[in-house]
């Protein structure tokens, strides 16, 4: 949509009574909002049914928090961590073997794990040499990014 249709699209709804406009142009749309407290107000409203409980959720937040900074503490050795957000894979297919288990040598390089990120099958490889000390997710299990994956030691 051209630029010049946006600004006067912009200079109408400034002219008239409309707080909002919505326009469609072939695969192309554009909303402008008069007023910007409007559009706060969605999310606002959206979350507050979440409202109520949070204050119940608040406390054992921190709690949570706390709980969650000396997990990572007991970890040892190095943590191999997910470099982006996909399904955790053991192995290549479900009848293949798994790449690493608990107890296994690895060498740097060494394949630990896929990562599956839409659609794309990403090999996480180990940065250290070690034995693998533990395996801290599930196959098939969603991670997220940053998220430890295995220790080695």
């Amino acid at each position: 949509m051209d630029i010049r249709k946006v600004k006067k699209l912009i200079e109408l709804l400034e002219e008239s009574g409309i707080d909002e406009l919505e326009i469609h142009e072939g695969e192309e749309s554009v909303r402008i909002s008069r007023h910007s407290k409007q559009v706060a107000q969605q999310p606002v409203y959206a979350a507050a049914p979440q409202a109520a409980p949070a204050p119940a959720a608040a406390a054992p937040a921190p709690a949570a928090a706390e709980a969650a900074a000396p997990a990572c503490p007991k970890y040892t050795g190095t943590v191999a961590r997910s470099p982006m957000v996909g399904t955790f894979y053991r192995a290549a297919s479900p009848t293949s073997e798994d790449f690493v288990s608990v107890g296994q040598t690895v060498k740097k390089g060494d394949v630990l794990c896929i990562v599956e990120a839409m659609k794309m099958m990403n090999h996480i490889e180990a940065e250290v040499s070690g034995v693998i000390d533990s395996i801290l997710v599930d196959n098939g299990q969603p991670v997220e990014y940053d998220q430890p994956l295995f220790t080695i030691v």
